[in-house]
């Protein structure tokens, strides 16, 4: 009983890997990704502005309510507001959402189900391919983010290197489980874009604010725990956040993240086996 278990799996990580080939030229030279390029273009665009400011006017301290905001803090911020918040919930509904969906779309999900392989296997293959493009889109603006305004107001790029690190692998878990979660909702609604923008801008900004298990139900609230970047004490961005401060310790954190990536990468791949795709004419 165990040979053909064992065989399933041996199929299913090759399959995998064929579809994961397949599928990363076509999402690195997509429209969607020049699109998204862009998006995270504009944290460079703003570090960029903010550094001009700083080497323009020296004397002038950015501050936020009084509080003076060092190189560190201010990559913290953006850490935290531009990229966590904002940039790695988008990449995730609009990639993960489309990992079965668009197949559906352009009527290639049957050319698909027809190969020798389980339907799993374009999940999971998919999902890998996802993964690797969105963070080639996101680490390099993040590294370009953090050489541009870590230095300022007596910062030092080599005493915030392993906070880069630890930002960077937080991002690549953050696009893990932001994916995993809407390539569910992809490989159950025929409209799962809409779905994702409301769970990312609508759900989760609210949930989390509000004491009780709700806010167990959203990616953010583990997310949230992982960053390191502390926050100005007296400043509004940091008055806001501490509401934010009740969150769960990082291993739990970590294994929530992990069982949200299985479950939801489980749920998509379910979904498909059972599900039949009626294509539009």
């Amino acid at each position: 009983m165990r040979v053909p278990a064992a065989r399933h799996s041996s199929g299913l990580v090759a399959s995998s890997l064929r579809i994961f080939d397949l599928s990363l030229g076509q999402m690195l030279w997509s429209r969607r990704s020049v699109f998204l390029a862009l998006l995270t273009c504009g944290p460079v665009v703003l570090a960029a502005a903010i550094r001009l400011t700083a080497f323009l006017a020296p004397t002038a301290a950015l501050r936020v309510n009084g509080s003076e905001l060092s190189g560190p803090t201010v990559f913290g911020m953006m850490i935290w507001l531009l990229y966590v918040r904002f940039i790695v919930p988008v990449l995730g509904v609009f990639y993960g959402t489309s990992l079965v969906a668009d197949e559906v779309e352009d009527r290639t999900i049957t050319y698909l189900f027809t190969r020798p392989i389980p339907r799993a296997a374009v999940v999971v293959g998919k999902f890998l391919a996802y993964l690797l493009c969105t963070a080639l889109l996101v680490l390099p603006s993040v590294v370009i983010v953090y050489f541009l305004v870590q230095p300022m107001r007596d910062g030092h790029i080599g005493e915030g290197f392993p906070l880069l690190v630890a930002d960077l692998g937080i991002l690549v878990i953050g696009l893990a489980a932001y994916g995993a979660v809407f390539s569910a909702v992809g490989a159950k609604l025929k409209r799962p874009v809409v779905a994702g923008l409301v769970f990312v801008f609508g759900w989760e900004p609210w949930v989390v604010m509000f004491p009780g298990f709700l806010r167990q139900c959203s990616v953010a609230y583990y997310l949230q725990a992982l960053v390191p970047h502390a926050m100005p004490a007296d400043a509004s961005i940091g008055a806001l956040l501490q509401v934010l401060l009740d969150v769960p310790s990082i291993g739990a954190s970590l294994a929530m993240l992990a069982g949200i990536v299985a479950g939801g990468l489980w749920l998509a791949g379910r979904t498909i086996e059972r599900q039949e795709y009626v294509l539009e004419q």
